[in-house]
């Protein structure tokens, strides 16, 4: 925690052995936008108990084992029923925060504009039970902010909110007196009922306004309308009707919203790959960095992993090579991928090993995400390629044997089953002897999810990014071949090959043999499909809309 933060932490004494709740604002709905005190809060919590709409958003930081109960969500035709809700979250939170425990309660936007939240903090105060509020970035202002509308200008525009569900005729007459910004709280279906309480209380149809649903996420989508034509364009977009009508939206009145301007200021949903949905064919652990950089392109990845590893089937040429390293054998250890160092690792701990194993040892990775992982594990290489991250590119720059300077002449190479021979050759080229031994088996993995096969074979993905040739063979053999609108790249030309093989148009190409430099490469694609379209004067789409029927189907 920031040693000068004025709150208290969970996790501080003064609350040990009692009941605390953390009101906490999840914001609009990207995850980025949750603030370090509430990530800290998370962090601590014993129950989490948040709206369903933000669950997703707030439970990845929360720690391993944290209780999250399930708050009951009552449609219309449970309440005409009658039927009671049993375990509200004002219930859930008292009935924790009194079992002492430390309790995060977490609202979509801001707590304080929030009604539930209030009259829950209200019921703590009652009970002497201790309370905090972690703020949030209110929805109001958040999603303005990611469509493109600034909510204000030099000459101070004021600025009126108003939720359109609980609105009176008071209101609408205030705010459609008013030539400021209003910002309006409603659903899909209530737009065109908000525009039209607004031009009834003096504000003239042709004053611009924008719809924003999913605001801050990469399903976001804005529509460009004026009060007296935005149910025009939503039924000539067959926007609606729609059963999504009950989305929540955030619509912009004022000049702060004209089209012209958003143009210019639309940076969120400009992104290169702005809601593509890409399949990464690897590991969620292989596929954070990666995953991560998509997401800063506003793609929404998919991983997928193609090949599951095992344990060689014959584990005493391992556990020799492990004993040889601890007893001055090598030289060198070089580590060609992040599962050797997994291996390795493992079988340190399966002898009570350690990083500290390693002194005296020189250590090689072949590129940043192997380094990365030997770095978790304690260990700092002393080699990763200065230029292509490949068995290459490490050959490059490793060192020829010279019998002066090394008094061991040895290397071991932990490594895959299936791996080419380039580096134990190279390595023997430039004089030095080579422990090669299998430290794990790659084997093809099960199938994923029958939805997933489906967008596959069917279209629903709008790229795949193929990083060896076994991805594609893999990909192919457990999930089907994808689609003919899918954006394929690969990672070089062995793998566009085989790509081409299977029956696939390689669309992009890599430029260096780094994932990074695929999704980079991938990036640039789509922003040069983005530039083709809007000089056409065409709509931009994703590759996956253009599947037969797709348009019909898309939903907000």
């Amino acid at each position: 925690m920031n040693p000068t933060s004025p709150t208290t932490s969970p996790l501080s004494p003064a609350f040990a052995g009692h009941g605390h709740v953390t009101f906490l604002g999840a914001g609009p709905g990207d995850p980025g936008l949750l603030t370090l005190r509430a990530v800290e809060a998370l962090a601590g919590a014993d129950v989490l108990i948040a709206e369903p709409e933000v669950l997703d958003v707030v439970r990845g930081h929360a720690r391993a084992g944290v209780s999250t109960p399930e708050l009951a969500v009552v449609d219309e035709a449970s309440t005409a029923a009658g039927v009671p809700v049993l375990r509200d979250a004002a219930n859930l939170v008292m009935e924790a925060a009194r079992g002492g425990r430390r309790v995060v309660r977490a609202v979509t936007g801001d707590p304080g504009l929030d009604g539930n939240a209030g009259a829950e903090m209200l019921a703590c105060a009652a009970e002497g039970i201790p309370f905090e509020v972690v703020p949030g970035v209110a929805t109001a202002v958040g999603v303005p902010a990611y469509a493109g509308v600034p909510l204000r200008d030099a000459q101070g525009t004021d600025v009126r909110f108003v939720d359109a569900r609980t609105a009176d005729e008071r209101c609408w007459s205030e705010v459609g007196a008013s030539d400021g910004t209003v910002v309006v709280s409603t659903t899909l279906d209530a737009v065109a009922a908000a525009a039209g309480e607004l031009v009834a209380a003096g504000r003239k149809p042709d004053t611009p306004l924008t719809v924003t649903v999913a605001g801050t996420t990469t399903r976001q989508r804005t529509w460009n309308a004026t009060l007296g034509t935005i149910a025009q364009v939503f039924k000539q977009g067959k926007v609606l009707p729609s059963p999504e009508g009950h989305r929540p939206v955030i619509a912009v009145v004022g000049e702060r919203s004209a089209p012209a301007q958003r143009d210019q200021l639309s940076w969120f949903e400009s992104k290169p790959l702005f809601g593509w949905r890409v399949l990464v064919p690897r590991t969620k652990e292989q596929a954070a960095s990666l995953s991560d950089q998509l997401r800063s392109y506003g793609a929404v990845p998919h991983e997928v992993p193609t090949i599951a590893v095992e344990p060689p089937r014959t584990p005493q040429q391992m556990e020799r090579a492990v004993k040889g390293l601890v007893t001055g054998r090598y030289e060198w250890i070089a580590f060609t991928s992040v599962n050797a160092v997994k291996a390795v690792r493992e079988k340190f701990e399966e002898y009570g090993l350690d990083a500290r194993a390693f002194a005296g040892i020189k250590v090689a990775a072949v590129g940043e995400q192997t380094a990365a992982a030997l770095v978790d594990f304690g260990v700092k290489p002393d080699l990763v390629p200065s230029g292509e991250q490949s068995a290459a590119g490490l050959l490059e720059d490793w060192p020829p044997y010279d019998p002066v300077f090394d008094p061991i002449d040895r290397v071991f190479l932990p490594r895959a089953d299936i791996a080419t021979e380039t580096l134990v050759a190279g390595l023997i080229e430039l004089g030095w002897e080579v422990d090669d031994v299998t430290a794990y088996r790659t084997v093809r993995a099960s199938p994923p999810p029958a939805d997933t096969r489906e967008a596959i074979k069917g279209g629903g993905f709008d790229a795949v990014l193929f990083t060896s040739s076994s991805t594609v063979r893999n990909l192919v053999g457990i999930a089907g071949k994808p689609h003919n609108v899918t954006v394929i790249a690969c990672i070089g030309p062995a793998t566009a090959k085989t790509a081409e093989e299977h029956g696939l148009r390689v669309d992009v190409l890599s430029p260096e043999p780094s994932v990074h430099k695929l999704a980079e490469a991938l990036a640039d694609f789509g922003t040069r499909r983005r530039e083709s379209a809007l000089e056409a004067g065409d709509p931009v789409t994703r590759p996956s809309e253009r599947r037969p029927g797709a348009r019909r189907r898309r939903t907000t």
